[in-house]
């Protein structure tokens, strides 16, 4: 392992020490600015919605290049009162967020090493960008600034994730989100018992909508991901609620998916008021990712393959929800690329793989050194 891939798994511990919540990524943020600046980028600056951004300047004859941009966000899904304690053990290094997305943020500033190292020309402007709440809730908001500053006026986006290594993102997952509320008159389960029970009846909710048929093809999801409600052991429960999480690799089963919830939901609302007094049932959107797709034959997918496919892996087209779903979405170019391998991402036991940084920073170096043959 070189000394500077050894550099870059070092900072990737340093980032993932840094507590990063989604929409409390400032500390991380101002770190990655400093480094931004130490490293001698153009142009450094935090946008207003906290994305921080600069530019390696072309050296190259193409004056009328389009800008590469290349994103990895900053925030991670776990709370601040987790344990960030990174354990190096054999051939891995484990820690949560140590691969989602800290070694994509980390490839940031390792490119910027490997360009000086290997004294490269680009024929086009490279804009590093660390943006901000692309987990949870965040509903890809950092990404969002970062597309309206740019548009279409762009070679691609370029995003990277940490644990992706061997595939290449080209087609955007769409999601929808809900929270779903149930809330009741409650009571005291004794004396009141009969009363309707807002956790037993989301209970009920839960059961219908985890029945519904799902496609395969193309591949459909739905998780409840997050419940909660009531007040004590002894108490009708007034209010509970829950998350929802809807994907679908196509838009008209995604459409149809939605439309099958919906329904369920108002059909709950309509029991309500025929023979369940003092029982509703809301539903509130909370996120939604757009799907979009950029076509595999297209040349820089194509480079991005061969690129991969130079370290001697297997370079796999596959989906996902990222924050390369607003460039897709829109018609823009724009890809995923990994920088290791890994895994149990978003649990405790995350890690990533040594070794196979060294692959994925040059598959990085030769895209941004060919990007614009």
């Amino acid at each position: 392992m070189t000394n500077t891939i050894s550099r870059i798994i070092d900072l990737a511990i340093h980032i993932q020490q840094i507590p990063a919540p989604t929409f409390h990524e400032q500390k991380r943020a101002e770190f990655v600015k400093r480094l931004f600046e130490s490293e001698g980028l153009q142009e450094v600056v935090m946008d207003d919605a906290g994305n921080v951004y600069g530019l390696i300047s072309k050296k190259g004859k193409k004056t009328d290049a389009k800008p590469l941009i290349i994103s990895a966000h900053l925030d991670t899904v776990f709370p601040f009162e987790m344990d960030l304690t990174a354990r190096p053990e054999n051939d891995r290094v484990y820690g949560i967020g140590i691969g989602d997305n800290s070694t994509g943020v980390a490839a940031l500033i390792g490119l910027i090493w490997l360009m000086r190292e290997r004294k490269i020309e680009l024929n086009g402007d490279v804009w590093l960008v660390a943006n901000v709440c692309e987990e949870g809730l965040g509903d890809l908001r950092g990404m969002k600034a970062v597309v309206d500053r740019f548009g279409d006026s762009v070679l691609t986006y370029l995003v990277l994730e940490g644990m992706a290594l061997g595939h290449v993102y080209h087609r955007a997952v769409g999601v929808k989100r809900y929270k779903v509320t149930v809330k009741t008159k409650g009571g005291h389960s004794w004396s009141d018992y009969g009363q309707f029970s807002a956790i037993h009846e989301l209970s009920k909710l839960v059961v219908k909508l985890t029945s519904l048929d799902l496609p395969r093809e193309p591949r459909t999801t739905m998780n409840v991901g997050k419940i909660s409600g009531g007040t004590s052991i002894n108490v009708i429960a007034p209010e509970a609620w829950l998350e929802l999480d809807l994907r679908s690799e196509g838009q008209a089963e995604l459409e149809q998916l939605i439309s099958s919830v919906e329904r369920i939901i108002r059909e709950a609302n309509i029991l309500t008021n025929a023979g369940k007094p003092g029982l509703r049932v809301d539903a509130e959107v909370i996120g939604q990712r757009p799907a979009g797709q950029i076509d595999p034959t297209h040349p820089l997918i194509q480079l991005a393959q061969e690129c991969v496919q130079a370290q001697g892996l297997e370079a796999s087209l596959t989906t996902g929800s990222t924050d390369a779903n607003i460039p897709l979405s829109k018609g823009y170019p724009a890809l995923v690329l990994g920088i290791t391998t890994g895994g149990s991402a978003h649990t405790k036991d995350e890690f990533i793989n040594i070794a196979p940084v060294a692959k994925g920073m040059e598959q990085l170096i030769k895209f941004v050194s060919r990007a614009w043959n």
